[in-house]
């Protein structure tokens, strides 16, 4: 009997003391998970770029974190049973007690970020993917918390021609619900593409240089040129529909009123004719290499006017007056 009660007794003592060391180990849990990551402050970015060149490799261990992502999120963003790391990066404290922790996921050389939300008991709510590069080199993402913990992912696109899209979702934490939902939308229209022009900012004090258009995609930017013979041309086209070209370089003033695109290596030769406020274009040759099949150069661009600096002058000293 007294054998049988020491045995009761030390199995006893061996779960009292299992159980104690659960719960400290659960009360440390979170305090060793938080001080692996980076304070934050707001306003917080992200880009692509920085978690793509991000070389952070210190890994979190443990069943735990693997939890916090779903199954089908690390299969959508991954792979079906992809080995995926989840090395710490930043967090940020919530006004009301918890904490936004940002976590780089890591597998089969692709990568991803994403936020936990816990609350000020500590206790795990919800996880979003806060930003997944994509494969498409034309794209740049940047994925922002401000300071109303608002989320906004931001996506620009550049083509072919120098063109930018942009697009944007911004999302809010919904407490009841556990989740983000979506507040505001803009999505990427690559119809309404912004026409970038790379020598807007160069002089024009020639009396041919300005910009010259048909309307906001298709257009002739003439500016000054390196010598006094030639003029900095930037010509682009575009049909709305399935064609689009372009040149940028050196035009020869072959008179008062003509000049010659023509490249070393370009095959492509183009003549400009000016009269009154309109240019002309030509195409002289070869010009089927800078442009799609469906459209040509060709054809009248008109000048747009210019606000006189001594006009807006003259009419601030008469306001004045």
């Amino acid at each position: 009997m007294v054998r049988l009660f020491l045995v009761w007794l030390v199995v006893l003592c061996v779960a009292c003391n299992s159980s104690k060391t659960v719960e400290e180990e659960s009360e440390d849990t979170y305090e060793k998970f938080a001080s692996h990551f980076k304070n934050a402050s707001l306003t917080f970015q992200l880009s692509d770029t920085f978690l793509i060149k991000n070389k952070d490799t210190a890994a979190l261990r443990g069943a735990t974190y693997s939890s916090f992502l779903a199954d089908s999120v690390i299969t959508k963003t991954f792979t079906k049973g992809a080995k995926v790391k989840y090395i710490p990066l930043w967090k940020i404290d919530l006004p009301e007690g918890g904490h936004y922790f940002i976590v780089k996921t890591e597998a089969a050389r692709k990568k991803a970020a994403f936020l936990l939300v816990f609350d000020k008991q500590n206790e795990f709510h919800a996880s979003f993917p806060f930003l997944i590069p994509d494969a498409d080199a034309t794209t740049d993402q940047v994925t922002t918390i401000d300071k109303a913990y608002s989320i906004s992912k931001t996506i620009t696109r550049r083509g072919e021609n120098t063109v930018i899209a942009e697009g944007k979702d911004v999302f809010a934490y919904d407490k009841e619900a556990k989740n983000f939902v979506l507040v505001m939308t803009d999505p990427l229209d690559e119809k309404n593409l912004e026409l970038i022009n790379p020598i807007d900012t160069l002089s024009k004090t020639h009396k041919l240089a300005g910009d010259y258009s048909r309307d906001k995609k298709n257009i002739v930017s003439i500016r000054d040129g390196r010598k006094p013979n030639l003029l900095t041309v930037f010509i682009h086209i575009d049909n709305g529909k399935d064609c689009s070209g372009e040149v940028k370089g050196d035009a020869t003033i072959t008179s008062a009123t003509t000049a010659l695109y023509q490249q070393p290596g370009d095959p492509c030769i183009l003549q400009l004719n000016f009269s009154g406020s309109t240019v002309r274009l030509s195409e002289v040759e070869g010009c089927g290499s800078r442009r799609g099949l469906s459209c040509s150069f060709n054809g009248s661009f008109t000048r747009k006017k210019q606000t006189s600096t001594k006009s807006t002058k003259a009419s601030k000293k008469t306001s004045k007056s």
